[in-house]
């Protein structure tokens, strides 16, 4: 995925550094593959903001996306790369033998025109399907499933992949991003491959503006609060009273493990991300 600089003829144009699309194949979504997307603006499920910073933002509609891999030996081909504006990733549309068509997670250097497949008898190839325990160790995959059946829930944004370390009778060592090393079941899908669109960490918004049409709202730093609202906030001129940077409700914001010591899950990790 190139990206594109501009001409400096506004402040805001000087460092902005943006996606030129390239990659994108087809404008406009499939129908059939479409839901309306009510935002939630940060709240739950009882209208209380549980994510911080979010609201307006443009209008989207949400592309229905097959995390599950579960249409075992029917190949597909791929028939164009989209965007979606509900992840970093690009969605291949796949039209099946059958007729029926899927959008997937689009894996890195994924052409259109190419043929996919998932299964236990699948090829160890680009944007194939396979359960962990059929895919050569070393390789590079996304997708992640962590209960057979229930869809990918690991790896799926953008120029992200994890690593297959070694893989026994019933459970596979897999590195993640963050280099965590995690034990998954053998019988867990995931797909070949990095995750497309690698260079988007690399794009530069160059205007607050630029944000809001994402939907993120404005941060206030705790220092310019007042005491009443934020544990860092007060003082005359600019201090944080000697404490260690916090979060508005006291939590530790610099490296404090956050982690339950006594999590049920915490037996599968092998290897912590920070040592």
């Amino acid at each position: 995925m190139p990206l594109k600089s501009h001409k400096p003829y506004t402040p805001s144009r000087r460092h902005m550094v943006l996606s030129d699309f390239a990659d994108i194949t087809k404008s406009t979504p499939e129908r059939s593959l479409v839901k309306a997307k009510k935002s939630k603006a940060g709240r739950n499920s009882a209208g209380r903001i549980s994510v911080r910073h979010r609201g307006g933002g443009h209008k989207r509609r949400y592309r229905v996306i097959d995390f599950k891999r579960d249409k075992f030996g029917i190949p597909a081909k791929v028939a164009a790369i989209e965007y979606d504006p509900n992840r970093s990733a690009r969605i291949a549309l796949l039209h099946y033998a059958d007729g029926e068509k899927r959008y997937i997670i689009a894996p890195a250097k994924l052409a259109v025109g190419a043929t996919l497949m998932s299964g236990p008898d699948a090829e160890p190839a680009l944007g194939n399907a396979l359960p962990l325990g059929k895919i050569p160790v070393g390789m590079a995959v996304h997708n992640i499933e962590l209960i057979a059946g229930r869809g990918g829930q690991l790896v799926r944004s953008a120029g992200t992949s994890a690593q297959l370390m070694s893989c026994h009778d019933e459970w596979a060592n897999v590195k993640m991003p963050s280099g965590e090393i995690r034990m998954i079941r053998t019988g867990c899908l995931a797909t070949i491959g990095r995750v497309g669109n690698v260079e988007h960490n690399n794009i530069v918004m160059g205007k607050a503006g630029r944000k809001r049409w994402l939907g993120i709202r404005p941060t206030v730093r705790g220092v310019a609060m007042n005491p009443v609202d934020h544990p860092m906030g007060g003082g005359e001129g600019r201090t944080s009273g000697g404490g260690h940077p916090k979060s508005p409700w006291g939590l530790l914001a610099k490296g404090k493990r956050t982690r339950d010591k006594h999590k049920q899950t915490n037996k599968y990790i092998v290897e912590r991300r920070k040592k």
